[in-house]
């Protein structure tokens, strides 16, 4: 699978957020819960500052099998009460881009990267949605790397 080595710079991210692990049976339904929420449940609304309507499903604080979930939205400000406020930090990230259907095509390329030797740093790995046709989507996957 084809990627390309990116330095971004801090980017700040507001949304709801769950924590979850590969190994829990209920992941699927947390995750997807969390973009209903953001879609379905208001929350999108809420959220002020936007750089773009880029929707971001971002994956960090990785403890032994779990990690933090978040669906949002960049902003520039975080300025959304009783929302998740996490950053992205700043440094150097593999990126996928991937085209297709949208669950498909994300759990796929997933899988992919779980099997590469990358040199994760484990510090902050994201989905960007670059737009929301739901079968034929554009998302970039960013890995953070050490």
């Amino acid at each position: 699978m084809k990627y390309e080595i990116v330095n971004l710079q801090e980017k700040i991210v507001v949304g709801v957020s769950a924590i979850t692990g590969n190994n829990d049976p209920n992941m699927g339904k947390i995750i997807g819960g969390l973009w209903e929420k953001l879609y379905q449940g208001g929350i999108n609304e809420m959220i002020t500052n936007k750089v773009n309507e880029y929707a971001i499903g971002l994956y960090s604080n990785y403890e032994d099998d779990k990690y933090l979930v978040t669906v949002g939205n960049e902003v520039c400000k975080a300025e959304s009460e009783g929302l998740t406020i996490k950053k992205i930090p700043v440094g150097k990230y593999a990126k996928f881009s991937i085209e297709g259907h949208m669950e498909k095509a994300v759990a796929e390329a997933w899988n992919k990267i779980w099997q590469m030797d990358l040199d994760r740093s484990y510090e902050a790995d994201f989905e960007e949605y670059l737009n929301s046709d739901f079968n034929n989507c554009k998302v970039d996957i960013y890995i953070s790397l050490k």
